[in-house]
């Protein structure tokens, strides 16, 4: 299923494009050549969606692969959980971020690579840095990951076409010198663009993030066994990003984090691309119950 949306979003982004390369033109007097350029621009970031998401989230963290001797304790946590979950070890990066943190991206599981946030190993105890290993590797396991880093490139690229209208409206403004009607159309739908692009990627992610957030706490807390370790973890997580803002997360790769790392810090806070963290404890907490009634 996972597949057929990552298809789904990767048509959409296409065509997106296209027509956007469409009115763009007209906005900058170059008529159907702005077709050609947003073909061109959704072959690249098609692409660049499939091969290489994973980097950029990566690379917009600031984040460094560790080796066993960097992060004994990462690398013992993480070769225990590929054993439980049957999956290749993802690469183990560490982010300078003193937000508390962590995501998982990649294309699949033998391409995959979890990073925790340097905040994060600061608050959290084994117990429960385990659970949100185990949370991250839900999301491997489950195949959350391509999808996910395939909308943050989507958001991206919508961010991308927000920012080209105004360029559009900044130096082109009209479709043609003598085309008053023409040109104030143009306007219109570049205002439209500006206003409604962010919106739209917000909506994308809330589309994919929320769900695919509570099936990996729940895979996460049935294979580690302790669905009250993760519960703690997402605990502390909350209360420390409420005060300790993220300096490396971007608006478009919000969605991967275990929680939120805009909130408090924007209006993207107010609109959350994670369900809320009491839910998700409640949740945890029913788990942890019914498994000490079952033992």
């Amino acid at each position: 299923m996972n597949q057929l949306k990552t298809a789904f979003l990767l048509v959409a982004m296409t065509v997106l494009l296209v027509i956007v390369g469409r009115v763009v033109g007209q906005m900058i007097g170059i008529g159907s050549g702005g077709i050609y350029l947003g073909l061109v621009l959704a072959v690249v970031m098609n692409g660049s969606a499939y091969w290489f998401s994973d980097r950029i989230a990566l690379a917009s963290a600031q984040a460094r692969e560790v080796s066993p001797a960097d992060a004994p304790m990462l690398y013992r946590l993480a070769d225990r959980l590929a054993i439980q979950y049957g999956v290749p070890r993802p690469r183990v990066y560490v982010s300078p971020d003193p937000s508390p943190n962590a995501f998982a991206t990649g294309r699949n599981p033998s391409h995959a690579a979890i990073c925790v946030n340097e905040g994060l190993l600061r608050i959290l105890d084994e117990e429960e840095l385990y659970g949100v290993l185990a949370h991250e590797f839900g999301h491997v396991r489950n195949r959350d990951i391509l999808i996910s880093s395939v909308v943050a490139v989507l958001a991206g690229t919508i961010t991308l076409i927000a920012n080209i209208a105004q360029w559009g409206l900044m130096f082109g403004g009209y479709g043609g010198r003598d085309d008053r009607e023409q040109g104030a159309g143009g306007v219109i739908v570049g205002l439209l663009m500006i206003i409604l692009a962010p919106i739209a990627a917000l909506l994308i992610q809330l589309a994919v993030s929320r769900s695919r957030e509570y099936e990996a706490d729940r895979t996460g807390a049935e294979v580690s066994g302790d669905p009250m370790a993760l519960a703690s973890a997402l605990r502390k997580l909350e209360r420390a990003s409420q005060v300790i803002p993220s300096q490396t997360a971007q608006p478009a790769f919000a969605h991967l984090y275990i929680v939120n790392p805009l909130s408090g810090q924007t209006l993207a806070g107010l609109f959350s691309t994670h369900p809320p963290i009491e839910e998700r404890i409640r949740r945890l907490e029913e788990m942890a119950g019914g498994m000490r009634r079952a033992s």
